[in-house]
């Protein structure tokens, strides 16, 4: 019997150029996975039109429709639950995920950061602050980090990273556009290692067994 497609729920705020390309790859046989779920807490995000047009569940739940964070994240567990994803993707979502969010996913949900943690990252760094941040501090390599989800901010244990040099006359936005570029790559490579069963968290430590 097949195995089946690792289902993924993936929360977005924004454009979601990392979930096309999660779409992308997995369309083309090059991930062992399927999107079974976008939700943003943005309701006009253009990463709901992206899922729409691919045929798969879109989702909006504005956190303003709720009384509390609590309440919000409740209503984000039931459409991950209801669609039976497998892993979570953070793919650029802009909301801290309550505890009982990640406790009920424990060890089963990603995020990217378009830095190398522990560099540039934390509460309120996302986009081109990480950006700015690290051409203000004058770091010749930047990069992207694939981490799991903690109840902190970042500070998951770190699944793959990749550099990406800083050249002399970059602004925030061409390092950002390279840095994208790194991503549109690594998500993917990472849901994949997961979808495989190659990922074993020690402590602080991802290590990747081998195929």
């Amino acid at each position: 019997m097949a195995k089946q497609p690792l289902r993924l729920g993936v929360l977005v705020s924004g454009r979601g150029s990392n979930l096309q390309a999660i779409m992308d790859h997995a369309r083309r046989g090059a991930l062992d996975a399927q999107v079974a779920v976008v939700v943003s807490d943005v309701p006009d995000a253009y990463a709901l039109e992206r899922a729409r047009r691919a045929g798969i569940p879109a989702v909006a739940v504005p956190r303003r429709d709720y009384a509390g964070k609590d309440e919000f994240n409740r209503a984000i567990l039931d459409h991950l639950r209801s669609h039976e994803a497998d892993l979570v993707v953070l793919a650029g979502y802009l909301r801290i995920l309550s505890n009982e969010l990640v406790d009920a996913y424990q060890g089963r949900i990603m995020n990217i950061h378009p830095s190398l943690i522990p560099a540039f990252c934390g509460k309120g760094m996302h986009g081109a602050r990480v950006h700015q941040a690290a051409l203000d501090y004058g770091v010749k390599v930047s990069g992207v980090t694939v981490h799991f989800v903690e109840n902190d901010v970042d500070t998951g244990p770190i699944i793959l990273q990749r550099a990406v040099p800083v050249e002399d006359d970059d602004t925030a936005e061409t390092l950002a556009q390279r840095v994208l570029l790194q991503e549109h790559q690594v998500y993917s490579e990472a849901i994949q290692l997961f979808a495989e069963g190659r990922l074993k968290v020690e402590g602080r430590r991802v290590c990747i067994l081998p195929a």
